[in-house]
Parts: C-alpha cells; sequence; structure tokens
C-alpha cells in the first residue's frame, strides 16, 4: 500500500521569457495546477495539471480542472487505499473526459510510488535511455534568425515551427535557406480543412521531418487521405486523448508518427499503453510539451526514456521559457540531450520558497475528509 496521507493542490501563475504566440492566441503567463501527494512518513511526490487558462488548446482550462480535482478527483483517489498508481486510472474512469485534470494527479502518484520504491520514475516504467534527445518550438513572432542561432549552438535535434495558414512555405523556406539539413516540422495545430488539401501536398517537397495534426482532432478521414498524397509524414497530436484513438489512427493508416503528451492522453499508465501498442506496430513516438513547469518537463523526460520514443520530443531546458523554474535544479540541453535523472521518481527537487510566492490559491485534501 502506498498509504496516502493527503493530496496539496497549488495553483502557479509563471511569468513566461517571452510570449508564446500561436494561431489560437498567445500565452504570456503560465498557469498550471501542481499536485503534491503525501504518504504517511512524509515522503511526497509531485505532478502538474496543464490546461491553459481559456480553452483554445482543449476544453480544459486551469478553472474547470480546479473544480473537478477538488470536487471529484482527488477525493476519489483518497477515499480507498492505493496499491499503485494503475490504480488512478481505472478509478477515475467513472468520470468522463477531463484527461489533464487526470495525469496531474495520476502524475503525483507515480512520483511517490517511484521514490518509495527508492528507484528513478524513468526505471520505474522502464526507460531505456540516460540521456534523451531534444527538440524545440519556436512560436509566431519570435525573432528566427536569432532564435534559430541560439538553439543550433545548443544542439537541439528537432525543429518546430508554429505557422500560420497560408504562410507556411515562406517560413520554412527561410528556415531551410538558414540551414537545409536542419530537421525541420511545422504544427498545423486542427487549423485546416478539406479545401486546404491540395495546399497541404504543395508543401510535399520541402521534404520536412512530419506534418502534425493538421486537420481537427476529431477527423481522421482527411489525415488518412492526406497521408496517402504524401510522402511527408502526417503526425498526430490533438486527435490522440486514449489509447483507442491511437489504435484508430493506425488501423485507418491517418497517421505514421504519433505526439504523446501524458496530460492529453490522462497519463502515464495510458502513455504506457499507446507505447507499447506503437512498439508493436512500428509507429514511431515522440513526447510532445504544454509549456510545463520543471515537474511536468522531469516526468516528460521519464516518458522520452522508454525505447519506442525514437524522435526528439519537445523537451527544451528550463531557461527556454522561465527565467527562473519551480525546481531546485536547472533541465539542461547539452549537445542536443538532456539527461535523465537518476534520483528516486523524477529526480527534481521542489523550490519550496519560490512555488509559494506563486501561488494564487491552495487547498489540501486529506484521506478520510
Amino acid at each position: 500500500m502506498m498509504n496516502l496521507k493527503y493530496i496539496q493542490l497549488y495553483q502557479i501563475s509563471m511569468p513566461l521569457k517571452h510570449p508564446f504566440i500561436t494561431h489560437a492566441g498567445a500565452v504570456e503567463d503560465r498557469e498550471v495546477i501542481l499536485m503534491e501527494a503525501v504518504d504517511e512518513n512524509g515522503e511526497s511526490g509531485w505532478g502538474e495539471c496543464v490546461p491553459f487558462t481559456t480553452p483554445f488548446y482543449t476544453a480544459e482550462t486551469i478553472d474547470t480542472a480546479w473544480t473537478l480535482l477538488t470536487d471529484l478527483l482527488i477525493p476519489r483517489i483518497l477515499s480507498v487505499p492505493v496499491e499503485h498508481p494503475e490504480d488512478i486510472k481505472r478509478r477515475l474512469d467513472l468520470y468522463k473526459g477531463n484527461q489533464m485534470a487526470k495525469a496531474g494527479a495520476e502524475a503525483a502518484i507515480w512520483d511517490l510510488y517511484a521514490r518509495q520504491q527508492k528507484m528513478s520514475l524513468a526505471k520505474c516504467i522502464g526507460g531505456v535511455r540516460d540521456k534523451v534527445d531534444a527538440g524545440v518550438v519556436i512560436s509566431l513572432g519570435e525573432d528566427l534568425e536569432e532564435r534559430l542561432e541560439e538553439y543550433e549552438a545548443a544542439g537541439y535535434k528537432r525543429y518546430k515551427l508554429k505557422v500560420d495558414k497560408g504562410k507556411e512555405r515562406h517560413l520554412l523556406e527561410k528556415v531551410l535557406s538558414i540551414n537545409p539539413k536542419l530537421p525541420l516540422m511545422f504544427d498545423g495545430n486542427g487549423m485546416y480543412g478539406e479545401k486546404d488539401m491540395d495546399h497541404l501536398v504543395s508543401l510535399d517537397d520541402l521534404g520536412l521531418q512530419m506534418i502534425e495534426q493538421p486537420f481537427p482532432p476529431g477527423d481522421f478521414v482527411l489525415h488518412r487521405q492526406l497521408q496517402q498524397r504524401m510522402q511527408t509524414p502526417i503526425c498526430l497530436d490533438e486527435s490522440i486523448e486514449s489509447y483507442h484513438d491511437a489504435w484508430q489512427a493506425i488501423q485507418l493508416k491517418s497517421t505514421e508518427i504519433i505526439n504523446v503528451k501524458p496530460g492529453r492522453v490522462g497519463g502515464l499508465t495510458e502513455a504506457l499503453s499507446i507505447h507499447t501498442l506503437c512498439a508493436d506496430d512500428h509507429i514511431p513516438l515522440w513526447c510532445g510539451g504544454m509549456l510545463e513547469t520543471g515537474v511536468g518537463r522531469a516526468h516528460n523526460i521519464a516518458l522520452a526514456s522508454l525505447p519506442q520514443f525514437t524522435i526528439p520530443g519537445d523537451i527544451s531546458a528550463s531557461d527556454r521559457y522561465y527565467e527562473r523554474d519551480i525546481i531546485t535544479g536547472k533541465i539542461e540541453v547539452t549537445k542536443g540531450e538532456v539527461q535523465v535523472p537518476e534520483g528516486c521518481g523524477t529526480g527534481v527537487e521542489m523550490d519550496r520558497e519560490y512555488v509559494d510566492f506563486l501561488t494564487t490559491r491552495t487547498l489540501t485534501l486529506y484521506k478520510g475528509d
């Protein structure tokens, strides 16, 4: 038994170094919900809940996640003893959707469990790498040449551009003119429709590493049709919210690559099931990012250490987005790689003083409440 005593939630607001701009809007301050799961011996595990303040990315928001966590999810987790983190998914499947709220709570339990076992989270879930390749995202509005010079110097091994519809070629060719060998992709963020099919096919000659999520999340048919017409691999992101979504996409040949975000699929347990499926079907994976703090980033690093994560993920350095992180050390990119922490759990420790400074609301829920 894991002997949970209480779970404390902290909503924090962290200023970004630069606004993160997509076609859907800009993020200047990143709000997240941190969860600290504490056992009877005082050991803590931490998780991060990653929806945005408004529902521009998914239907979940910080406020909806807070309400669900405090009213339903955390009380249900604490209502019955937990033997293993996989219990959490089964317990929370009672409630529909709300993947990011579920994932944040489960992440804290996984971190605590690994610490109780005196193992790194990466080893606990079957990780095989001591370093993972790092990729980087360049948002709209950033100084392209300046950022490319900075990221190339750090050795990043995959470059993802946020783009405006209809202006992709100009931006992509600008990058390729600076470095024709750059592993380059762009994120469609679901902003294209059937009428854009020919336009997307016309970008095939650029030889991109992939095009990520061109069509809306619920559409597997258009992705299949586009993949049939292009050599460039199509990668699904927002379409994949569960094991079944991944299975369906593979069966329909709607994708050749999958981006796995633990928050988007409901947690690490579901992500592990997707990993097994994709390993069996030889579908390459990479770990996507959600502008996480060091807590969520450390969980992502553990996931990316699994063998089927063969493409560099959105795992950049702590200082990519934040002047100061909420962990005591830094996640650093050296020669395009990030070290997988060897310490217990996620291997990172909290800067509690800074967490307290950033906290805008907090609540503690005890076993038996």
